[in-house]
């Protein structure tokens, strides 16, 4: 049960705790350890205090079928099991609350592990499984994740889609069978994420997200108890779990900040116990200079730019190209970022089989004579007016240094007009598709780690941003590699996409990161999910 904070006492709430008896704890530094009573054998048979996550992330929604942000992502692994999971530092899936496999790429049979139980005692069956993915593609929230469920769709162009007939068979309480539309060699590892959480049937609406004060309850190995928006959330121990990565700490706290200059203020203090997006450079470097320790790991992010092509500047394919021309990656990730970021010359991440840097083969160096040319062999007035759209706080306090550094490399060639505006995250999600802006940023994270995940949801029929970018043949070429079984011809045809990607233009990566995170005293097991997936796996961090 979710109990209702009370309401906000003033400034010092962001950093605090809920002990079990009180509503203001003591700092994590100041807590008495709480042991764990394991049973003998266990996997997780250790213990561990109580420990805070401090993070700069909104929560869009607690609810799978209402977010798609890694914020709200990060708190549903803790609550719900998905069919499949990715361990830490892996890449290919394997059974969490099913085991699940190909028989052709058109099918996939899952086999639920015995008994499996949501935390408030409610068994958990195939039923359950066919109804959470129902109800996220019938719900098709605007800010959710439906989208990644187009293969089980009737029709994943339509604006009010279902699932289709047949798509997910149930013949028994434990067997799950996939008919998918067409062959989708990533289906396996949509099952990972959490828009493929399992929630109950007998909590959860058919048309409508759950409100993020109301019960949730879920299977996986925590039960999120408490919940404040902005301020913090509460999660305790799963006693009904039954999956392979049980938690150890008895309650962790989750405590929202509004900028990194608090969050990292609040593990210097021992208000929190690990610090975790996002952290500037700037603070970094001050937080290693205190003696916090720093972590980094194999990261996948990757920060890019949408031409709205529904109105305005974006509809013009040589204003878009004339843009590409001129931005500077290198001076981005150096005046911006402080040289911790590299620069990205593809929608596809280094690291991911097939991967092209396909906008500098097209574009080479910034170069402003050359998009001058473009512009006048298109016919195209000078200055050319142009609105960029940030997120205010989202992506943390560098995101206003990259979003004016762009604007004065394209004010500096006299070619166009540029202003900026910043806006609140929920709200800005709803604005930019809306055209309030000419070009606007975003910041991804991978569902799962295939080169599929930075194309599919980007470049086909106007991507998850609805862009109004559409490319026949980039649909017809993602179709194909999602169908090709051969992985050095689906590498091939992953070029071929980022090629014409670079040409269209629909959008302009910048940079790529690592994944990173300040750990204070006696804290383990940080390092090790520090993965390219950016799930925080709550289970595998101790503190003593």
């Amino acid at each position: 049960m979710i109990r209702k904070l009370p309401a906000v006492l003033g400034v010092g709430v962001l950093g605090l705790g809920l002990a079990a008896c009180s509503d203001t704890p003591p700092p994590a530094s100041e807590r008495e350890p709480i042991g764990v009573d394991y049973s003998e054998g266990d996997p997780a048979a250790e213990t561990s205090d109580e420990w805070t996550l401090g993070t700069t992330d909104a929560i869009t929604s607690v609810d799978p079928a209402g977010a798609y942000d890694i914020g709200s992502w990060n708190l549903q692994y803790q609550m719900f099991q998905q069919l499949m999971t990715v361990p830490a530092n892996g890449s290919e899936p394997e059974p969490d609350a099913a085991e699940c496999a190909y028989d052709d790429p058109s099918t996939i049979t899952c086999t639920l592990q015995d008994g499996l139980m949501f935390a408030n005692g409610n068994e958990l069956t195939s039923s359950d499984v066919k109804y959470s993915l129902e109800r996220n593609i019938a719900i098709n929230d605007p800010n959710g994740s439906a989208i990644l469920l187009g293969s089980i769709m009737d029709d994943p162009s339509s604006p009010n889609p279902k699932l289709a007939p047949n798509a997910v068979e149930t013949p028994n309480d434990t067997t799950v069978v996939f008919n998918l539309n067409k062959p989708d060699t990533t289906f396996l590892k949509v099952l990972t994420t959490a828009t493929a959480s399992i929630v109950d049937e007998q909590v959860y609406p058919a048309n409508k997200a759950l409100a993020d004060t109301d019960e949730h309850s879920g299977s996986g190995p925590y039960v999120l108890t408490q919940y404040k928006e902005g301020q913090q959330a509460v999660f305790e121990l799963n006693e009904s779990y039954g999956g392979s990565h049980p938690g150890v700490a008895p309650r962790v706290f989750v405590s929202f900040h509004k900028n990194d200059t608090s969050l990292t203020s609040a593990v210097k203090t021992g208000e929190v116990d690990v610090a975790w997006r996002s952290i500037s450079p700037t603070q970094q470097k001050a937080l290693a200079d205190d003696d916090i320790a720093v972590l980094k790991g194999q990261g996948s992010e990757f920060r890019y730019w949408v031409w709205d092509m529904n109105n305005g500047a974006g509809t013009d394919e040589a204003i878009r190209k004339a843009v590409a021309q001129v931005i500077d990656r290198d001076q981005i990730a150096t005046n911006a970022y402080d040289g911790t970021v590299e620069p990205a010359y593809s929608i596809v991440p280094p690291g991911f089989g097939g991967q092209k840097d396909s906008f500098a083969d097209e574009y080479g160096d910034p170069d402003a004579d050359a998009a001058e040319q473009i512009l006048a062999d298109a016919g195209v007035e000078t200055p050319v007016p142009l609105k960029l759209g940030y997120p205010q706080e989202h992506y943390g306090p560098n995101a206003v240094d990259e979003a004016t550094e762009i604007a004065e490399q394209l004010n500096g060639t006299d070619l166009f007009d540029v202003t900026t505006e910043a806006g609140e995250w929920e709200q800005y999600q709803t604005d930019y598709k809306k055209s309030a802006y000419d070009l606007f940023m975003l910041g991804w994270y991978p569902d799962f780690l295939d080169a599929d995940n930075y194309l599919s949801p980007f470049v086909v029929d106007g991507g998850f941003f609805a862009n109004g970018y559409s490319n026949p043949e980039v649909n017809e070429l993602v179709n194909s590699e999602l169908a090709e079984t051969d992985e050095a011809a689906r590498e091939e045809t992953f070029g071929q996409i980022q090629d014409i990607v670079a040409q269209d233009v629909p959008l302009i990566p910048t940079w790529n990161g690592a994944n990173v995170a300040a750990v204070g005293d006696a804290v383990g097991g940080v390092q090790d999910t520090l993965d390219p997936t950016y799930i925080f796996r709550f289970w595998m961090i101790t503190k003593n």
